[in-house]
C-alpha cells in the first residue's frame, strides 16, 4: 500500500466513523450544545464538512491548480437533515479523494502548505494528517455531547 492509499483510506476510516456518530444523533438532539458559546451538533457537522471543503480549497491552491471555486457552496446552505448534508458534501469529497490519490512522495514531502497568517507552514503530507485529525477531534467532542446531554451513543470501535 502506497502512501496515497493509506492517507485515503485513514480519510475514508475516520469519516466512517463520523456519519455512524453523525447518523445516531436523535433530530431532537441536533441543537443540543454544553453551553452558549459552543458549537451546536449540527454546527459542528457542518463545520466539519466545511472545513475539509475549505481545507481542499487551500490544498489546490498550495498545489498550484487553478480550479479553486470562487465561493463556498457551504456559506449559504441551510442545515436540514445529516443525509442531505452527506449528499451535498459527497461532490466535495470525492474532489478531494481524488486529489489525495494524484500525489506522488515527492509532492507528500516537498510541497509546503504556508498558514503563517495563522502560525504555521506544513509539507503537504503532514496537512493531510492534520485535516483528517481535525474531523477526528470533532468526533471525540460529540461523543462527549451525547454523553453530557444523556444521549445514546453509538460504538464507533467496530
Amino acid at each position: 500500500m502506497n502512501e496515497n492509499a493509506l492517507l485515503v483510506l485513514n480519510f475514508e476510516e475516520v469519516r466512517r466513523r463520523s456519519i455512524k456518530l453523525w447518523t445516531a444523533i436523535p433530530a431532537e438532539a441536533m441543537d443540543w450544545r454544553p453551553d452558549p458559546e459552543a458549537m451546536s451538533c449540527k454546527e459542528m457537522i457542518r463545520h466539519v464538512l466545511e472545513g475539509e471543503y475549505l481545507y481542499y480549497q487551500i490544498l489546490v491552491k498550495h498545489v498550484g491548480e487553478t480550479t479553486i471555486e470562487s465561493h463556498n457552496p457551504y456559506e449559504l446552505k441551510v442545515f436540514t437533515t445529516i443525509n442531505e448534508e452527506l449528499e451535498f458534501a459527497k461532490p466535495y469529497r470525492n474532489k478531494f479523494l481524488k486529489f489525495i490519490k494524484s500525489l506522488n512522495s515527492n509532492d507528500l514531502t516537498n510541497i509546503k502548505i504556508d498558514r503563517s497568517d495563522i502560525g504555521y507552514i506544513r509539507y503537504l503530507g503532514d496537512m493531510l494528517l492534520r485535516i483528517a485529525y481535525h474531523e477526528s477531534v470533532h468526533t471525540g467532542q460529540l461523543l462527549d455531547y451525547l454523553r453530557t446531554a444523556g444521549v445514546q451513543r453509538p460504538n464507533i470501535w467496530d
